[in-house]
């Protein structure tokens, strides 16, 4: 494909961002980037109702936190802009003007009601249901007569009546016969532009070659590819006509739409769980496309090389939380240490286990603790349980209630002062110097079983059953941290 290619991804900025619509994002900036050409970020907001500043915010900072990264758009400008629809309205006004006085749209003065009461009696006569065309030839004098009646037309687009064909990137040929194809609503009796005109207006004016959307959004096509003809006739954009794609469903629980209220589609919901952008967009590229050879690990960058749009399935995409978030920890073990330690950093920052400007020596006990946890992890959230007993205050350490009543009983004790004993005698307080003696001491000769000895000391040093290693987190903590922990249970 030649260096042209122009896409866009033109969310509403309603509710949290989805994975759905970031899966379409995704497909759109990887096919951008293997066609060296132009990924637009657009914002569709005409709707006052529904749409509110937060989200867009929302919207921003979640491309940004993907790096899913764009060349014209919101912050970042282009020839082509403004790229707020609210702020476009006196483009699409002027449009609208223009395809009624070609004859392209007409007013059309039937209420909802009767557009409705028309449709039921399609249905009983077994035809198509949609707009009739009741409006299509009105004379001056019924005219007259609506707008005494104080009528508010909407402008309807008067389909061509004809046979519409394209070759859709993923589902290849397609045709629309012309009674599945009614005219349509362009503008709302109020003035105020609907998607039906704003969205492919915008990719007109914007130049856009090539539309990546959701299956559902499939049977607008063969509308606005009549309007793109109309557009051609009033000037609106060069003529360019987008090739469509129209990517598979993502399904959830019960084979049922992913939808906006199903709590695994928020990403906000992932961020929070310490999910990284890298492994949550890995597994959202493989929900409807295939890198090829069985490969499911790999880059954006990667992807973006491998791009082809005839890899994408038409077959609906199930969302597997399990393998996302198994995807997910594959991710945290290939990081550095220090990238993992950074990265937990601001999680146990927006967790409060961390100060908001941590101490170097903060800094460097996590990046020290870091490789017993790594293996651990399946996602950034489980650091606060495994490592908040680094950096916790003393006076605010506490044990998992339900880990103490099982492993802090009165049997337990000599466990506990036999452990103290040891750690007060040691000449060095090292991961393999506290391995062998309290091995020595613990289970060669009071003759307990590694698994519970162990565990009693980790509950009481840790505040939980599951930790990184014992004797490296022991020594992480120090000699008087542990001790005083130890007696601290003793005590009780």
């Amino acid at each position: 494909m030649s260096n042209k290619v122009r896409v866009r991804f033109c969310p509403s900025p309603t509710g949290d961002p989805h994975v759905g619509m970031i899966r379409t994002a995704l497909f759109n900036w990887a096919f951008a980037k293997h066609n060296h050409g132009t990924f637009v970020f657009r914002i569709e907001d005409t709707d006052a109702a529904r749409d509110s500043e937060e989200s867009y915010q929302a919207l921003l900072d979640s491309m940004r936190w993907l790096g899913l990264n764009w060349d014209e758009g919101p912050e970042v400008g282009g020839e082509y802009g403004p790229y707020r629809q609210s702020e476009r309205l006196d483009i699409y006004a002027d449009i609208a003007k223009k395809l009624h006085e070609k004859g392209f749209a007409y007013h059309c003065y039937c209420s909802q009601d009767e557009v409705e009461e028309r449709r039921k009696a399609q249905k009983e006569k077994g035809q198509t249901p949609g707009y009739d065309g009741h409006c299509r030839e009105l004379s001056q004098d019924q005219i007259d007569k609506f707008i005494s009646e104080d009528r508010k037309p909407v402008l309807r687009f008067r389909m061509p009546g004809k046979e519409i064909k394209f070759n859709d990137l993923v589902r290849g040929e397609l045709s629309f016969a012309p009674e599945h194809i009614p005219d349509y609503v362009l503008v709302r009796g109020n003035g105020d532009p609907l998607y039906t005109l704003v969205n492919p207006a915008d990719d007109a004016l914007m130049h856009i070659t090539h539309v990546l959307r959701g299956e559902d959004l499939l049977s607008s096509t063969p509308r606005q590819i009549a309007l793109y003809e109309a557009f051609k006739q009033i000037g609106v954009g060069e003529g360019i006509t987008p090739e469509f794609g129209h990517l598979p469903y993502v399904m959830g629980e019960g084979n049922k739409k992913l939808s906006k209220r199903d709590p695994e589609s928020s990403l906000l919901m992932y961020r929070r769980e310490g999910f990284l952008p890298e492994g949550l967009l890995n597994y959202l590229a493989l929900l409807g496309w295939s890198f090829g050879d069985d490969i499911e690990f790999f880059s954006m960058q990667e992807m973006a090389d491998n791009f082809e749009i005839n890899r994408v399935s038409t077959n609906p995409a199930r969302f597997d939380i399990k393998k996302c978030t198994a995807i997910n920890a594959d991710w945290i073990r290939k990081l550095s240490a220090q990238e993992l330690a950074d990265r937990m950093q601001a999680q146990l920052i927006s967790s409060q286990i961390l100060p908001t400007q941590p101490s170097q020596e903060q800094k460097d006990l996590l990046l020290a603790a870091t490789p017993l946890v790594q293996e651990r992890l399946e996602v950034l959230s489980q650091a606060d349980g495994m490592l908040s007993f680094l950096f916790v205050e003393e006076k605010d350490f506490k044990v998992d209630h339900e880990d103490a009543e099982k492993s802090l009983t009165p049997e337990n004790l000599p466990i506990l002062q036999a452990s103290l004993k040891v750690i007060d005698e040691l000449s060095e307080f090292t991961t393999q110097v506290l391995h062998d003696e309290l091995n020595k001491v613990l289970v060669q000769e009071m003759g307990l079983k590694p698994r519970i000895a162990f565990t009693v000391l980790r509950v009481a040093i840790t505040g939980r059953r599951v930790s990184p290693p014992l004797f490296e987190s022991m020594e992480l903590l120090g000699r008087e941290k542990v001790k005083s922990r130890i007696e601290k249970h003793l005590k009780k």
